[in-house]
């Protein structure tokens, strides 16, 4: 398989910086506190899986349900909006059914470890870097990805309660920013595209 070590290196570091685990540590540790659980490998499975098909697949698949990446954008922005609103609010949206474990698909998996934002750079880097290139980058973020939600309850006892809790409110601010910013500047463009179809 060719492969250049620059190019992953670089689209490693892209992807990292983009799927930000580091940050969502406070967003795991508020869902586990909520009761839901985590499978740290079924989740880092599914995302893996997620970024490996859009890798290969992405605009088919999304073209198979009539989606374009700018509708899958906005659908994972409310969930992001939604988890925002949990943290900063206190409140509970989010709750697992009895016997299943969506806290590891829904909202780990994707919209926070596989999102929009994710796919969207997955499907753009294909225009720059070598597929083996790519492939071997994401592999190296589900490798990190699953080490940190492994040691996320290690983390939180370090952080501690109230460092928890600051933690929770900064990013619930932070996490409801971004899904704003990524809801307005997809629906003006699938709102343009609307108008320009009329």
């Amino acid at each position: 398989m060719e492969f250049d070590l620059t190019q992953v290196l670089s689209v490693a570091l892209i992807l990292f910086g983009v799927i930000d685990i580091i940050g969502s540590i406070p967003i795991i540790l508020d869902i586990k506190n909520k009761g839901i659980t985590i499978e740290s490998g079924k989740a880092t499975i599914v995302a893996g899986a997620i970024m490996i098909l859009f890798l290969f697949f992405g605009d088919n698949v999304l073209g198979l349900f009539g989606v374009d990446i700018r509708s899958f954008a906005v659908a994972g922005s409310l969930i992001l909006f939604f988890l925002g609103i949990e943290m900063v609010l206190g409140i509970t949206l989010f709750k697992e059914t009895e016997g299943s474990n969506s806290g590891s698909i829904v909202p780990i998996a994707f919209p926070i470890i596989a999102g929009a934002g994710t796919m969207t750079t997955i499907i753009s880097l294909r225009a720059e870097y070598l597929p083996s290139s790519i492939l071997i980058g994401i592999l190296i973020n589900v490798v990190i990805i699953y080490t940190i939600l492994r040691s996320s309850n290690f983390i939180g006892r370090k952080i501690g309660k109230s460092g928890l809790a600051v933690f929770r409110k900064v990013f619930g601010i932070i996490l409801l920013s971004i899904a704003i910013k990524l809801f307005t500047e997809n629906i003006t463009t699938l709102i343009s595209i609307t108008n320009d179809s009329i």
